[in-house]
């Protein structure tokens, strides 16, 4: 499994023939976009920021969008979605919260959340939290410390902080983020290439992709 950052709340995961992406930014946001295809969109929150379906779309082959809480299997993948709360819009307060499952491993992708405490029921089917994708920002979104925190409760594995972009975040977001991580010295990496045998022994690490 491959796992890139594309800016935002932009996520590629990569497994196999499979790609799946994870809160696209669309041509209207006044983040940059990155144009590629994908087999599955997940969409957590209707903006422009996270709801860029046809730029991850590519001619020729249908993709798989998914827009809000359901449950999904597609190919082998296991996917479901659950209706959070999120300030991030004025134009809605709904955020989708995506679990992933494949490969054995176990995803979390937590949108634009502002909720401090989420509701883990949709856990019940989970054998554990294997990668967190958790918003840092602050500002209308999880703060640093309040993400920190939410990653910890739910004893993930591996966390990767997203939405930390300058004009949408507070300041030092992402410095913040790790040093409540105890984790000042996390060096930013371009991709996340993990295994099941990679996740042993792992508690709270956290991962930075440009």
């Amino acid at each position: 499994m491959i796992i890139t950052h594309h800016k935002g709340a932009f996520i590629k995961i990569t497994h196999g023939d499979t790609t799946i992406a994870c809160g696209p930014i669309s041509k209207k946001s006044s983040l940059p976009s990155t144009k590629f295809g994908a087999d599955i969109a997940l969409v957590p929150l209707n903006h422009p920021d996270f709801n860029g379906i046809d730029e991850v779309t590519r001619s020729g082959k249908e993709i798989f969008s998914i827009i809000g809480p359901g449950e999904y299997e597609i190919g082998g993948v296991f996917i479901k979605g659950v209706a959070t709360h999120s300030d991030y819009s004025k134009d809605t307060d709904i955020n989708t919260i995506y679990t992933i499952q494949l490969e054995d491993i176990n995803i979390v992708y937590l949108g634009a959340l502002s909720d401090k405490k989420i509701d883990t029921s949709f856990m019940e089917n989970m054998d554990g939290v294997d990668i967190l994708i958790v918003p840092i920002g602050g500002g209308t979104l999880l703060n640093a410390s309040d993400a920190h925190s939410l990653a910890v409760s739910l004893e993930s594995k591996i966390i990767i902080p997203i939405l930390y972009d300058e004009g949408i975040a507070s300041k030092d977001a992402l410095a913040l983020f790790l040093k409540e991580g105890g984790a000042e010295d996390t060096k930013s990496i371009e991709k996340l290439t993990v295994k099941r045998k990679d996740l042993e022994g792992k508690n709270g690490e956290i991962v930075v992709l440009m």
